[in-house]
């Protein structure tokens, strides 16, 4: 892929008034964001969302995720154990929250990836080459394209640059990043469990309120 094609997602949602993480960050914490995403419950999951786990589950964990996050990249295969761990009771929404330098391509290549039905695959060597393409907390994403082009992933290439840079993949991700900045969903990963953001940041803080929502559920 060429560097144009990347520039020209990045000026595309930048003129869609695309906000970045200064705007995430500067949003309120606690009961604030109890708050927002109370008032904004129905803004968490899009028809365009990407889901796992069973869809007839009575608890849902919306996640809002920044493939460059160090963070995130660290609590994907726990929240995958969670899922597997409550044996169908939970499922899964990711939602896009782009908010390292360089993120706004990475997850356009990520919603073109899903167009070929390649989502998972895809996020999964995000997550695991991090190191290679992330440095200093700025995504290079042509250095990803360059270890995409590598591996036998069954995707048509051609067709991925062109759907990063189609009105429907810009679309997307400006809605994430608007409901993102509505719900308080001002770091990454953000999390909310049947509409309830976490108490504080944590993997046991999400564990337990998991646990309290399955309890309530079931």
């Amino acid at each position: 892929m060429k560097q144009s094609h990347f520039t020209l997602i990045a000026l595309a949602l930048i003129a869609g008034g695309f906000a970045l993480a200064a705007v995430f960050y500067n949003a309120g914490q606690g009961e604030q964001a109890s708050q927002q995403a109370a008032q904004h419950s129905d803004l968490l999951i899009r028809d365009h969302s990407v889901r796992a786990g069973n869809p007839q589950a009575k608890v849902t964990i919306v996640e809002f995720v920044d493939p460059a996050c160090g963070t995130c990249a660290q609590f994907h295969p726990l929240v995958k154990e969670l899922l597997e761990r409550q044996d169908g009771k939970i499922n899964l929404v990711l939602r896009y929250a782009p908010l390292h330098q360089g993120s706004a391509q990475m997850v356009a290549l990520l919603e073109a990836a899903k167009m070929q039905g390649k989502f998972w695959p895809v996020l999964e060597m995000m997550f695991q080459t991090q190191r290679q393409w992330v440095s200093d907390h700025v995504a290079q994403p042509e250095t990803f394209w360059n270890l995409l082009n590598q591996r036998p992933t069954g995707l048509d290439m051609q067709k991925l640059a062109q759907d990063m840079s189609s009105q429907t993949v810009i679309d997307a991700i400006q809605q994430d990043i608007n409901d993102g900045e509505k719900l308080g969903a001002n770091k990454t990963p953000t999390f909310f469990v049947n509409g309830k953001p976490l108490p504080s940041f944590g993997y046991e803080q999400l564990a337990g309120l998991v646990a309290a929502e399955v309890d309530a559920a079931y």
